[in-house]
């Protein structure tokens, strides 16, 4: 009998069938057992090992499908020659994950915009409000649900967007989905997308962009005035749809003032357009009252409103929402009635008693503080070690500013400084379609992630790397 002799240990977690399964595994490849050698039978090997028939059976079962042994009828299991196959064996080299993994790996102080503060999240709250929904009587928790999301989550939707941010709409017109990207695809496919030229801010959500550039729509990039997206431009443009972040312009920070926002409804009244309202950080103000949002403003259904909890909640919790004017609420109706929901019927039902028991404006309350908080240390840390020598923008809401660094270095060399010193800063340039315009020595600095020591710790490493030779 061929020799199989494995140490098999008891004690480890993982199973004996995974232990023996790996260790002749490891001896095929190794060509310890040799093309063509016959395996002990189950019998004899469960017998010589003193283990049970079932585990060396699982083992050779796993040979078996991943093709290093085969079975011959009346005559046993037999290795296979697999030379053809050890160089798929082999750790494959792919220095563009390990250049960032190296990176991320040589950051203790992230200023990455897309962190939120997880500290802070209601974790407990979360888990109850989860057990709660979580029993036997509600069977639909586990089918696929209302695929244009629970009506319950989209009742209370529809009454917080009402009294927060003026919003008009009924839980009908309310679609939930696993993010932006995701709902702003499906607007795509309920627009007659033949022809359609979409008019995007300058700089704009390189986000966004990916989307409306993988449905092979002409984008044009329109300039920002200091209201905001350039109304003489965008009517120049030709387009018939536009994208904008008026609550919180993405990247400039920049809040579209309550005269531009007529001007914009103007402009799709005029030219039958459509604008894509995204309310990206409208939830975090800390300047001023909040302006009436485009789709309360609008009385000739060319409002598509789409927002995201991502930043107020979790981003891993997946959930978007669009809410569609009637005519493309009827096209949806038709055209998507087939499809399931991607976001979970669990998460679905746990944030809508998170809403309706008064869980999810405590929690903005809370954040808000914690996020003004955060933006007034980096700031004043900012003016104290840095003063003239720097720029900042954005400071009106969300959770990031833009920052313009006055020593000659270009973006890239500002990055590669920061990480020196195992500070994330990022770019900015990536947000610009065109190069004309462009700031070349700007960073984006996001604090939603960061806690107030680690804040001022970076700046001070900012200073060493930017200003100190």
């Amino acid at each position: 009998m061929l020799e199989v002799t494995p140490i098999l240990n008891t004690s480890n977690k993982k199973p004996l069938y995974q232990q023996l399964y790996q260790y002749i595994k490891d001896e095929i490849v190794s060509g310890k057992i040799q093309t063509g050698a016959r395996l002990p039978s189950i019998r004899q090997l469960s017998k010589h090992l003193a283990v049970s028939r079932n585990t060396v059976e699982t083992a050779y079962q796993q040979l078996i499908m991943e093709g290093y042994v085969e079975s011959k009828p009346r005559s046993g299991l037999f290795v296979i020659d697999i030379k053809c196959e050890l160089p798929l064996l082999q750790p494959r080299h792919n220095p563009i994950i390990e250049e960032n993994k190296n990176v991320q790996q040589n950051i203790d102080i992230d200023f990455r915009y897309g962190h939120v503060d997880s500290e802070h999240f209601p974790y407990a709250i979360w888990r109850k409000l989860t057990l709660n929904i979580l029993h036997p009587n509600e069977k639909r928790l586990f089918s696929y649900g209302d695929s244009q999301g629970e009506y319950e989550l989209r009742l209370e939707l529809a009454k917080y967007l009402r009294h927060s941010r003026g919003v008009e709409c009924s839980p009908e017109q309310i679609v939930i989905g696993a993010g932006i990207q995701p709902l702003i695809s499906i607007v795509f496919h309920l627009i007659n997308s033949e022809g359609t030229t979409v008019a995007m801010e300058e700089p704009g959500y390189d986000g966004v962009r990916a989307v409306l550039e993988n449905h092979r729509l002409t984008v044009k990039a329109i300039p920002l005035d200091k209201y905001g997206i350039n109304i003489d431009t965008l009517y120049k443009s030709t387009a018939n749809v536009v994208y904008i972040t008026p609550s919180h312009q993405f990247p400039s920070g920049l809040i579209m003032p309550f005269s531009r926002r007529l001007q914009l409804l103007k402009w799709a009244e005029t030219q039958n357009g459509i604008i894509i309202e995204d309310d990206y950080d409208g939830e975090f103000r800390y300047v001023g009252k909040p302006i009436p949002a485009l789709q309360g403003l609008d009385t000739n259904n060319n409002v598509i409103y789409i927002g995201s909890l991502s930043k107020s909640l979790l981003p891993s919790i997946r959930l978007g929402y669009m809410i569609l004017p009637l005519p493309l609420l009827k096209r949806y109706k038709q055209s998507f009635q087939l499809y399931d929901q991607s976001v979970s019927t669990i998460h679905q039902m746990t944030l809508h008693q998170f809403i309706k028991q008064g869980y999810w404006e405590r929690h903005l309350r809370k954040m808000r503080k914690v996020y003004q908080r955060k933006q007034t240390t980096l700031i004043t840390e900012i003016k104290r070690r840095l003063g003239q020598r720097v720029s900042i923008t954005g400071t009106e809401a969300g959770l990031h500013i833009l920052l313009e660094v006055k020593n000659g270095m270009c973006e890239e060399e500002l990055i590669n400084q920061a990480l020196k010193f195992k500070v994330g800063v990022y770019p900015v340039s990536r947000h610009w379609r065109g190069n004309s315009n462009r700031q070349l020595n700007m960073v984006q600095i996001g604090f939603g992630g960061v806690t107030e020591e680690k804040i001022i710790e970076g700046i001070k490493r900012l200073e060493k790397a930017w200003f100190m030779k």
